[in-house]
């Protein structure tokens, strides 16, 4: 199984972001980050759990566990849908991308747990301010 940690930091006026992917199991070791440029934080969030997805995809389609601890991304995932419609074309990518697993969840994580992809997105958002 694959543990996918994904994340988002945000800051600044105008607000800007980056997201960070880090993934354990399987024999694989992967960290990722990228700064994504002007967006709030939850769209950075769902930014990450599509880029989190998708580096999965390169390195299996057996089971992905996705954890994150953006409670909007993760209860949107779950339920499969989203009201805000700014939301919405990532939430379908996200979903899109997830059927191509064996089996595919995501659980809400407290920030305490979630450093590793939290430590890349700071650290990309302070290299790219």
């Amino acid at each position: 199984m694959l543990e996918v940690f994904v994340d988002a930091a945000t800051a600044g006026t105008p607000k800007v972001s980056a997201v960070g992917v880090f993934i354990r199991g399987e024999g694989h070791l992967v960290k990722w980050s990228e700064y994504v440029g002007e967006m709030d934080n939850h769209m950075a969030e769902f930014t990450a759990l599509v880029k989190g997805l998708q580096l999965a995809r390169e390195l299996s389609t057996g089971m992905v566990s996705i954890k994150s601890d953006s409670q909007v991304a993760v209860d949107a995932f779950d339920r499969g849908f989203t009201k805000n419609q700014k939301f919405k074309p990532l939430l379908e990518e996200a979903l899109k991308i997830s059927e191509e697993f064996d089996f595919c969840f995501i659980k809400w994580i407290p920030d305490s747990q979630n450093r590793a992809a939290d430590d890349l997105a700071r650290s990309e958002l302070r290299a790219n301010k």
